[in-house]
């Protein structure tokens, strides 16, 4: 993956197939680890635990997987937003 000055307007140029990382956050941990599940099914990934919100309201969760294209890189992106149980996708 080739990184950008940051006062470019470029898009990056990513190279397919990469290792992808989500950041999903929400408010029960377990949901979260059955909604990575859920998406991810077919694929192997792997997952880690992330933060807990001060308050302890809010879980992060990171999941990682190959991606073969933006469009499938998208598309996760787009399951994981629309997702019941995630307030947030990084």
């Amino acid at each position: 993956m080739e990184i950008l000055d940051a006062n470019t307007k470029e898009k990056p140029k990513i190279e397919y197939p990469c290792e992808w990382g989500f950041k999903i956050i929400g408010t029960d941990k377990q949901n979260l680890e059955i909604c990575v599940k859920e998406i991810l099914l077919a694929k192997e990934h792997k997952c880690k635990v992330g933060n807990v919100s001060k308050n302890g309201k809010f879980h992060s969760y990171n999941a990682y997987c190959q991606v073969i294209s933006e469009d499938e890189r998208d598309k996760i992106y787009k399951d994981f937003k629309t997702h019941k149980d995630v307030k947030m996708v990084m």
